[in-house]
Protein backbone atom coordinates (compact mmCIF):
# COMPACT_ATOMS: atom_id res chain seq x y z
CA UNK A 1 0.00 0.00 0.00
CA UNK A 2 1.13 3.54 -0.86
CA UNK A 3 1.40 5.47 2.20
CA UNK A 4 -0.55 8.80 1.20
CA UNK A 5 -3.48 10.82 2.85
CA UNK A 6 -5.94 8.80 0.75
CA UNK A 7 -4.67 5.78 1.64
CA UNK A 8 -4.61 6.25 5.63
CA UNK A 9 -8.05 7.72 5.52
CA UNK A 10 -9.01 4.21 3.60
CA UNK A 11 -7.28 2.20 6.36
CA UNK A 12 -8.21 4.49 9.18
CA UNK A 13 -12.35 4.45 8.08
CA UNK A 14 -11.55 0.52 8.21
CA UNK A 15 -10.23 0.20 11.28
CA UNK A 16 -12.89 2.47 13.17
CA UNK A 17 -15.35 0.20 10.94
CA UNK A 18 -14.03 -2.78 12.75
CA UNK A 19 -14.10 -1.01 16.46
CA UNK A 20 -17.39 0.42 15.86
CA UNK A 21 -18.84 -3.52 15.12
CA UNK A 22 -17.05 -4.40 17.99
CA UNK A 23 -18.79 -1.58 20.58
CA UNK A 24 -21.86 -3.21 19.31
CA UNK A 25 -21.10 -6.50 20.06
CA UNK A 26 -20.66 -6.22 23.34
CA UNK A 27 -23.62 -7.72 25.65
CA UNK A 28 -24.96 -5.01 27.70
CA UNK A 29 -26.59 -5.94 31.31
CA UNK A 30 -25.82 -2.22 33.03
CA UNK A 31 -29.19 -0.05 32.11
CA UNK A 32 -31.52 -2.88 33.87
CA UNK A 33 -29.82 -2.12 37.17
CA UNK A 34 -28.45 1.66 36.53
CA UNK A 35 -29.50 4.79 35.24
CA UNK A 36 -27.54 6.57 32.99
CA UNK A 37 -27.06 10.35 33.82
CA UNK A 38 -24.71 13.03 31.37
CA UNK A 39 -22.66 15.19 33.04
CA UNK A 40 -20.72 18.51 31.98
CA UNK A 41 -18.36 18.33 35.03
CA UNK A 42 -15.70 16.26 36.60
CA UNK A 43 -17.43 15.81 39.85
CA UNK A 44 -21.01 16.08 40.03
CA UNK A 45 -23.22 16.07 42.74
CA UNK A 46 -26.20 14.53 44.34
CA UNK A 47 -27.88 15.91 47.02
CA UNK A 48 -31.02 15.15 46.53
CA UNK A 49 -30.93 11.81 47.61
CA UNK A 50 -31.57 11.98 50.57
CA UNK A 51 -35.10 12.28 50.28
CA UNK A 52 -37.83 11.11 48.16
CA UNK A 53 -40.22 13.77 47.59
CA UNK A 54 -43.69 13.19 48.96
CA UNK A 55 -47.57 14.53 47.83
CA UNK A 56 -49.31 16.32 50.62
CA UNK A 57 -52.61 17.21 50.82
CA UNK A 58 -52.64 20.97 50.14
CA UNK A 59 -53.69 22.91 53.42
CA UNK A 60 -52.68 26.47 53.63
CA UNK A 61 -49.00 27.72 51.67
CA UNK A 62 -46.93 24.87 49.77
CA UNK A 63 -44.42 23.63 51.51
CA UNK A 64 -41.06 23.59 49.80
CA UNK A 65 -39.25 20.23 50.32
CA UNK A 66 -35.95 20.51 50.78
CA UNK A 67 -33.65 18.32 48.17
CA UNK A 68 -30.18 19.40 49.56
CA UNK A 69 -29.71 16.94 52.09
CA UNK A 70 -26.38 14.99 51.85
CA UNK A 71 -22.74 15.57 50.56
CA UNK A 72 -22.85 12.80 47.98
CA UNK A 73 -20.85 13.11 44.68
CA UNK A 74 -19.74 10.73 42.13
CA UNK A 75 -16.12 11.97 40.70
CA UNK A 76 -15.24 11.58 37.16
CA UNK A 77 -12.97 9.08 35.56
CA UNK A 78 -11.49 8.83 32.61
CA UNK A 79 -10.34 5.49 30.41
CA UNK A 80 -8.21 4.64 27.46
CA UNK A 81 -7.70 1.60 25.07
CA UNK A 82 -4.38 2.54 22.80
CA UNK A 83 -2.93 -0.37 20.23
CA UNK A 84 -0.21 0.33 17.38
CA UNK A 85 0.18 -0.66 14.37
CA UNK A 86 3.91 -1.23 12.56
CA UNK A 87 4.40 0.81 9.48
CA UNK A 88 5.52 -1.71 7.63
CA UNK A 89 2.91 -3.79 7.83
CA UNK A 90 0.40 -1.49 6.11
CA UNK A 91 3.04 -0.73 3.31
CA UNK A 92 3.39 -4.65 3.06
CA UNK A 93 -0.49 -4.71 3.05
CA UNK A 94 -0.60 -7.04 5.68
CA UNK A 95 -3.52 -5.56 7.37
CA UNK A 96 -5.78 -9.06 7.68
CA UNK A 97 -4.26 -9.94 11.04
CA UNK A 98 -5.29 -6.66 12.56
CA UNK A 99 -9.49 -6.54 12.26
CA UNK A 100 -9.58 -8.45 14.56
CA UNK A 101 -8.03 -7.21 17.13
CA UNK A 102 -9.68 -4.10 16.05
CA UNK A 103 -13.39 -5.44 16.59
CA UNK A 104 -12.16 -6.93 19.89
CA UNK A 105 -11.05 -3.69 20.89
CA UNK A 106 -14.53 -2.10 20.31
CA UNK A 107 -15.90 -4.93 22.24
CA UNK A 108 -13.71 -4.52 25.21
CA UNK A 109 -14.76 -0.58 25.54
CA UNK A 110 -18.37 -1.29 25.09
CA UNK A 111 -18.21 -3.56 28.08
CA UNK A 112 -16.68 -0.86 30.53
CA UNK A 113 -19.39 0.31 31.39
CA UNK A 114 -20.82 -3.24 32.72
CA UNK A 115 -17.76 -3.86 34.72
CA UNK A 116 -18.04 -0.54 36.34
CA UNK A 117 -21.55 -0.75 37.46
CA UNK A 118 -21.28 -4.30 38.50
CA UNK A 119 -18.30 -4.26 40.48
CA UNK A 120 -19.97 -1.61 42.14
CA UNK A 121 -22.86 -3.93 43.17
CA UNK A 122 -20.94 -6.17 44.19
CA UNK A 123 -18.43 -3.87 46.36
CA UNK A 124 -22.11 -2.37 47.96
CA UNK A 125 -21.62 -4.66 51.32
CA UNK A 126 -18.16 -2.18 52.18
CA UNK A 127 -18.97 0.64 50.32
CA UNK A 128 -20.35 4.27 51.56
CA UNK A 129 -23.44 5.75 49.87
CA UNK A 130 -25.35 9.04 50.50
CA UNK A 131 -26.04 8.44 54.01
CA UNK A 132 -22.24 7.69 54.75
CA UNK A 133 -23.49 4.02 55.32
CA UNK A 134 -22.40 1.20 53.20
CA UNK A 135 -24.84 0.33 50.20
CA UNK A 136 -26.21 -2.58 51.78
CA UNK A 137 -25.62 -2.37 55.38
CA UNK A 138 -28.27 -2.85 58.65
CA UNK A 139 -28.34 0.76 60.12
CA UNK A 140 -29.20 3.27 57.52
CA UNK A 141 -31.01 5.86 59.56
CA UNK A 142 -34.34 7.05 58.93
CA UNK A 143 -37.27 8.77 60.78
CA UNK A 144 -39.92 7.05 62.07
CA UNK A 145 -43.98 8.40 62.62
CA UNK A 146 -42.63 11.09 65.58
CA UNK A 147 -39.60 11.85 63.72
CA UNK A 148 -37.18 9.74 65.77
CA UNK A 149 -34.45 8.50 63.88
CA UNK A 150 -34.19 4.43 63.62
CA UNK A 151 -32.28 1.74 61.84
CA UNK A 152 -33.20 0.25 58.64
CA UNK A 153 -31.50 -2.85 56.75
CA UNK A 154 -31.41 -3.44 53.19
CA UNK A 155 -28.85 -6.95 53.58
CA UNK A 156 -29.01 -9.79 56.10
CA UNK A 157 -25.44 -10.36 56.53
CA UNK A 158 -24.07 -13.68 55.18
CA UNK A 159 -20.75 -15.07 54.54
CA UNK A 160 -21.92 -16.90 51.11
CA UNK A 161 -21.80 -15.94 47.67
CA UNK A 162 -24.21 -12.55 46.99
CA UNK A 163 -27.03 -11.98 45.02
CA UNK A 164 -29.01 -9.05 45.07
CA UNK A 165 -33.11 -8.26 44.58
CA UNK A 166 -33.92 -5.01 43.44
CA UNK A 167 -37.05 -2.83 42.14
CA UNK A 168 -35.82 -1.37 38.90
CA UNK A 169 -39.07 0.01 37.81
CA UNK A 170 -38.57 3.32 38.91
CA UNK A 171 -37.22 6.59 37.03
CA UNK A 172 -34.15 6.32 38.92
CA UNK A 173 -32.60 2.77 39.47
CA UNK A 174 -30.33 1.46 42.39
CA UNK A 175 -27.28 2.80 40.75
CA UNK A 176 -25.95 5.40 38.39
CA UNK A 177 -24.13 5.59 35.34
CA UNK A 178 -22.27 8.87 35.06
CA UNK A 179 -21.08 9.53 31.27
CA UNK A 180 -19.00 12.57 30.91
CA UNK A 181 -17.97 11.77 27.58
CA UNK A 182 -18.52 7.98 25.80
CA UNK A 183 -15.72 6.22 24.21
CA UNK A 184 -14.61 7.61 21.13
CA UNK A 185 -12.34 6.14 18.23
CA UNK A 186 -8.91 8.47 18.11
CA UNK A 187 -6.03 7.83 15.83
CA UNK A 188 -2.31 8.87 15.22
CA UNK A 189 -0.82 8.36 12.30
CA UNK A 190 0.68 10.91 10.48
CA UNK A 191 4.08 11.42 9.38
CA UNK A 192 4.81 14.24 11.65
CA UNK A 193 3.03 12.36 14.99
CA UNK A 194 6.20 11.42 17.33
CA UNK A 195 4.91 7.65 17.51
CA UNK A 196 5.58 6.97 13.21
CA UNK A 197 8.76 9.08 13.55
CA UNK A 198 10.21 7.79 16.74
CA UNK A 199 8.82 3.95 16.43
CA UNK A 200 7.58 3.39 12.45
CA UNK A 201 4.21 3.15 14.43
CA UNK A 202 0.72 3.99 13.61
CA UNK A 203 -1.28 4.61 16.90
CA UNK A 204 -5.41 4.36 17.51
CA UNK A 205 -7.02 4.45 20.28
CA UNK A 206 -10.41 5.28 22.51
CA UNK A 207 -11.07 6.93 25.00
CA UNK A 208 -13.74 8.15 27.71
CA UNK A 209 -14.98 9.50 30.67
CA UNK A 210 -17.07 8.07 32.91
CA UNK A 211 -18.02 6.33 36.69
CA UNK A 212 -20.65 4.84 38.72
CA UNK A 213 -22.24 5.44 41.91
CA UNK A 214 -25.07 4.95 44.48
CA UNK A 215 -28.72 6.08 44.28
CA UNK A 216 -31.43 4.81 46.73
CA UNK A 217 -30.37 1.81 48.93
CA UNK A 218 -33.73 1.13 49.69
CA UNK A 219 -34.90 -0.20 46.04
CA UNK A 220 -31.63 -2.98 46.41
CA UNK A 221 -31.35 -5.50 49.12
CA UNK A 222 -27.80 -7.25 48.91
CA UNK A 223 -27.43 -10.95 50.46
CA UNK A 224 -24.63 -13.57 51.21
CA UNK A 225 -27.23 -15.91 52.73
CA UNK A 226 -27.80 -19.15 51.16
CA UNK A 227 -30.18 -18.16 47.90
CA UNK A 228 -33.16 -20.29 49.08
CA UNK A 229 -37.06 -19.57 48.79
CA UNK A 230 -36.57 -18.93 52.92
CA UNK A 231 -34.23 -15.99 52.41
CA UNK A 232 -35.58 -14.70 49.21
CA UNK A 233 -38.67 -14.41 50.90
CA UNK A 234 -36.73 -12.09 53.45
CA UNK A 235 -35.17 -9.95 50.90
CA UNK A 236 -38.72 -9.53 49.30
CA UNK A 237 -41.01 -8.66 52.20
CA UNK A 238 -37.72 -6.45 53.72
CA UNK A 239 -37.84 -4.36 50.31
CA UNK A 240 -41.69 -4.00 49.82
CA UNK A 241 -41.95 -3.02 53.48
CA UNK A 242 -39.35 -0.26 52.36
CA UNK A 243 -40.62 3.27 53.96
CA UNK A 244 -39.14 6.86 53.69
CA UNK A 245 -38.92 9.29 56.59
CA UNK A 246 -42.21 10.09 58.99
CA UNK A 247 -43.41 6.06 58.42
CA UNK A 248 -43.89 6.92 54.64
CA UNK A 249 -44.43 3.71 52.73
CA UNK A 250 -42.17 3.81 49.70
CA UNK A 251 -44.34 1.23 46.98
CA UNK A 252 -41.34 -0.73 45.90
CA UNK A 253 -41.89 -4.37 44.38
CA UNK A 254 -39.19 -5.92 43.46
CA UNK A 255 -38.46 -6.84 39.66
CA UNK A 256 -35.51 -8.28 39.38
CA UNK A 257 -33.07 -10.82 41.05
CA UNK A 258 -29.37 -10.51 39.98
CA UNK A 259 -27.09 -13.39 40.32
CA UNK A 260 -23.51 -14.90 39.25
CA UNK A 261 -23.26 -17.48 36.85
CA UNK A 262 -22.60 -19.75 40.13
CA UNK A 263 -26.47 -19.05 41.79
CA UNK A 264 -28.14 -19.09 38.39
CA UNK A 265 -29.67 -22.92 39.37
CA UNK A 266 -30.80 -21.53 42.74
CA UNK A 267 -32.20 -18.66 41.35
CA UNK A 268 -33.96 -20.41 38.43
CA UNK A 269 -35.50 -23.08 41.03
CA UNK A 270 -37.06 -20.11 42.89
CA UNK A 271 -38.56 -18.30 39.86
CA UNK A 272 -38.99 -21.15 37.17
CA UNK A 273 -40.23 -24.07 39.21
CA UNK A 274 -43.87 -25.37 39.19
CA UNK A 275 -43.19 -27.12 42.42
CA UNK A 276 -40.84 -25.74 45.15
CA UNK A 277 -38.53 -28.76 47.61
CA UNK A 278 -41.31 -30.06 49.47
CA UNK A 279 -44.10 -31.00 46.37
CA UNK A 280 -46.26 -28.37 47.14
CA UNK A 281 -46.77 -24.96 44.37
CA UNK A 282 -44.03 -23.33 44.43
CA UNK A 283 -45.41 -19.57 45.41
CA UNK A 284 -42.52 -17.27 43.64
CA UNK A 285 -42.79 -18.42 40.74
CA UNK A 286 -42.90 -15.38 38.65
CA UNK A 287 -42.54 -13.03 41.09
CA UNK A 288 -39.03 -11.42 39.67
CA UNK A 289 -37.29 -11.69 36.47
CA UNK A 290 -33.37 -13.65 36.61
CA UNK A 291 -30.61 -11.56 35.46
CA UNK A 292 -27.44 -13.90 35.65
CA UNK A 293 -24.60 -11.23 35.57
CA UNK A 294 -21.31 -12.79 34.55
CA UNK A 295 -19.63 -9.78 35.53
CA UNK A 296 -20.75 -10.97 39.35
CA UNK A 297 -18.56 -14.22 38.61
Amino acid sequence: MLINAANLNSLRVGFSGAFKNGLGMAPSQWNQIATEVRSSQTSQKYGWLGQMPNVREWIGPRAVQNLEQHDYSIEEKGFELTVAVKRRHVETDNLGIYAPMFTEMGRSTGAKKDQLVYALLKAGFTTECYDGQNYFDTDHPVKDENGEETSVANTDGGSGTPWFLLDTSRALKPLILQIGKEFKFVSKDRDQDDNVFDNDEFVYGADGYMNVGFAFWQMAWGSKQTLNAANYATARAALSGMKGDYGRPLGLMPNLLVVPPSLESAGRKILNSEYASGGETNEWKGTAELLVAPWLA
